[in-house]
C-alpha cells in the first residue's frame, strides 16, 4: 500500500491496512516540521547528557544551578488547569494494546496514562497499531474480541486520557526526514496530537500528555517549544496542551521547579517515577567507588534518599500550584493464593496511604484490580476534595537528602538471582513484542528491567558488591547463574503455555548488558537496533 508522503519524508516500515489513515500526508507534514525545527536541539541535549555524565564520572556531584536561582526564589505559579485534570486520585497505566486500553479506560480510575514508552515494545506494528487504537478509543469506536470470544468495549464513563510518548534518547528508525531518523517522542506526539487534539477538546478532556526521562529544564524547554509550534500549526490556543513530567532521573530532581517553570503554560505537574529514578541513580554514579545500593527489594520509598525526593516533589508542585502525582507500586493481584494476594494488596494500601498523607494528589497503579484500594486510601485523606494542592510541605531538601544513598545491604544470592531471572524473563517477553509483563507477582516494565541488569553490573564492578555471606559478586559467579536462571524462566514460560523462542537470545543480551566493562546507557537502545 502506497502513501502520499510529504517532500523529504520516507517510511521504511510495512504499511498494513488502516495504517495509511494514521500516516496521512498532513500528519507526517507536522512530524517533518517539528523534526526540522527541533532535531538539532534534541541532539545537542543528548550530547549535553554525555558531557554531564563524564563530569560525574570524574567526581562532580549534582547541585542546584546557580543560574536558575531567580526561578527557584521567584513568585510564580503554573497556568490554571482544566477541570478534567483537577481530580487524579488514581491513575492507571499500560501499553497501547486494544484490550489493555479498554480495560484501563473502564477501570474506575480518574485518569489513564496510555504508554508508547516503557511498558510498550516499540516495534513498528506496536507503535502504529497503538496510534490506530487511540484514534478509535478517543472516538468511542474501539472494541476487542478475545480468543475465547469475550467482547470488550468502552463504558459510557471512562478515565481521562493522558498519553506518554517516547523519551528524548529514542529514535523512530522507520521514519526518516531528509535522510535523518525522527525522534521517537516527536513522532509519537505529532501523530497522536494531529489526529486527536481537536476531537479530545470537543469531548472535554485533552490533549494531555506525560513526558518521560528528562534530565534538565532545557529538555523541558524543548518540549514546551514543540507544544507551541504544534498548537499554532493546527490552530489551537496556546496553553491548550497540558503535560505532566515524570521526575525519574536524579538530575531532574535538582531542577524540578525550573522544569515546572519552563512548561508553566502547559504544565500539569510532576510525577515521582520511582523505578526509573533508582535506575538513574545507579547509572549516574556507576563509577563512584563509594556508591553501591542494596538489592532492589530493600530500596523502598521509605529509605532516606527516596523519601527526600518524594517529599521535595510535593513541596515543589504545591508551591507552584501544580499537581503532585505519586508513582507506581509494582505489586499486582495474585490469583489462586489468598494469603499472598492479601499481602500484595496490603502493600498497595500502605504505599497509597503514605503518598496521600505526604500530600500527593494521586498515585499510579498497574492493574484495574488495584484501582479501588488506591482510590479508597486517597479518598480517606481528600474526602470530597479533588486534590490537596493547598497542602504545603515544610523543610529544606537538596543534596544532603538526595545523595544519601542508603541502604547498601543486604545483597543476597537470592536477590542476585532474582535480578537475573527478572531481567531474562522481561527481555524475552520484550523481544516477543510485549513490554508489560507480570513476573513473580510484580508488573515489570523497561524501568524495572533496567534496575535488574544495572544492579548486577554494579555489584560486579563495585568493591562493595558483596553478598551477605561475604562472597564478592563476580563475572565468574554471575555467568553460571544466567544459564541456571534461563532454564527456570523457560520452564515458567512453558508452564504458562507461551513460546520460549526469544529467551535464549534474552539471556545472551542480559549477559552482555550486565557483564560488559563499559556500562550500556539504556537497555532498549541496542534492543531496538536489533529489532526489525
Amino acid at each position: 500500500m502506497s502513501l502520499n508522503l510529504p517532500q523529504g519524508v520516507q517510511i521504511t516500515g510495512d504499511i498494513k491496512p488502516g495504517y495509511e489513515a494514521i500516516l496521512s500526508h498532513d500528519a507526517l507534514a507536522l512530524v517533518a516540521k517539528l523534526h526540522r525545527a527541533f532535531e538539532s536541539r534534541r541532539q545537542e541535549l543528548l550530547m549535553a547528557r554525555v558531557a554531564r555524565q563524564a563530569r560525574i564520572d570524574a567526581g562532580e556531584m549534582p547541585d542546584f544551578l546557580p543560574e536558575t536561582k531567580v526561578i527557584r526564589e521567584g513568585d510564580w505559579k503554573i497556568a490554571p488547569l482544566p477541570k478534567a485534570l483537577e481530580r487524579r486520585r488514581t491513575e492507571i497505566t499500560g501499553p497501547v494494546e486494544a484490550k489493555m486500553i479498554i480495560n484501563a479506560f473502564n477501570s474506575g480510575a480518574d485518569s489513564y496514562m496510555t504508554d508508547f514508552e516503557d511498558s510498550n515494545t516499540p516495534n513498528w506494528d506496536n507503535q502504529i497499531q497503538g496510534q490506530v487504537n487511540l484514534y478509535k478509543a478517543i472516538r468511542r469506536e474501539l472494541s476487542f474480541t478475545g480468543d475465547n470470544g469475550k467482547q470488550y468495549k468502552l463504558n459510557d464513563q471512562i478515565a481521562t486520557l493522558q498519553i506518554r510518548p517516547r523519551g528524548w534518547h529514542l529514535d523512530e528508525k522507520h521514519v526518516l526526514v531528509d535522510g535523518q531518523r525522527v525522534g521517537g517522542g516527536i513522532f509519537d506526539f505529532a501523530i497522536v496530537f494531529f489526529h486527536n487534539a481537536k476531537e479530545q477538546i470537543a469531548r472535554g478532556a485533552g490533549p494531555f500528555y506525560y513526558l518521560p526521562k528528562m534530565e534538565s529544564h532545557l529538555e523541558a524547554r524543548l518540549w514546551n517549544d514543540i507544544f507551541v509550534m504544534a498548537q499554532d500549526h493546527v490552530g489551537l490556543p496556546q496553553g491548550t496542551i497540558k503535560a505532566t513530567v515524570l521526575i525519574e532521573t536524579i538530575l531532574a530532581t535538582f531542577e524540578m521547579e525550573e522544569i515546572l517553570y519552563e512548561l508553566r503554560n502547559h504544565s500539569a505537574g510532576l510525577n515521582a517515577g520511582r523505578w526509573d529514578y533508582i535506575f538513574s541513580c545507579i547509572k549516574k554514579f556507576k563509577k563512584n567507588k563509594d556508591f553501591c545500593l542494596a538489592q532492589r527489594g530493600a530500596i523502598t520509598m521509605e529509605v532516606p534518599f527516596m523519601r527526600g525526593y518524594a517529599l521535595a516533589l510535593v513541596q515543589a508542585c504545591h508551591k507552584r500550584g501544580a499537581p503532585a502525582m505519586g508513582g507506581m507500586s509494582a505489586l499486582i493481584p495474585i490469583k489462586n493464593d489468598p494469603v499472598a494476594n492479601e499481602k500484595a494488596l496490603a502493600g498497595i494500601r500502605h504505599d497509597k496511604t503514605r503518598d496521600a498523607n505526604d500530600g500527593f494528589d494521586g498515585g499510579w497503579v498497574a492493574h484495574p484490580g488495584l484501582v479501588p484500594i488506591a482510590m479508597e486510601e486517597f479518598v480517606k485523606v481528600l474526602g470530597n476534595r479533588p486534590n490537596q494542592w493547598e497542602k504545603q510541605v515544610s523543610g529544606n531538601f537538596g543534596p544532603a537528602q538526595w545523595l544519601d544513598f542508603q541502604p547498601e545491604t543486604p545483597i543476597t544470592e537470592a536477590g542476585l538471582r532474582n535480578n537475573i531471572n527478572v531481567g531474562i524473563h522481561y527481555l524475552g517477553s520484550w523481544l516477543a513484542g510485549n513490554g508489560c509483563v507480570p513476573i513473580h507477582n510484580l508488573m515489570e516494565d523497561a524501568a524495572t528491567a533496567e534496575i535488574s541488569r544495572s544492579q548486577v553490573w554494579q555489584w560486579v564492578v563495585s568493591p562493595k558488591g558483596l553478598l551477605d555471606d561475604g562472597r564478592k559478586v563476580t563475572e565468574d559467579m554471575v555467568r553460571p547463574m544466567i544459564a541456571e536462571e534461563l532454564l527456570k524462566v523457560k520452564a515458567t514460560v512453558t508452564a504458562q503455555g507461551e513460546d520460549t523462542a526469544t529467551y535464549d537470545q534474552a539471556a545472551v543480551i542480559f549477559d552482555k548488558m550486565s557483564l560488559t566493562p563499559e556500562y550500556p546507557e539504556f537497555l532498549t537502545l541496542p534492543l531496538y537496533e536489533a529489532m526489525a
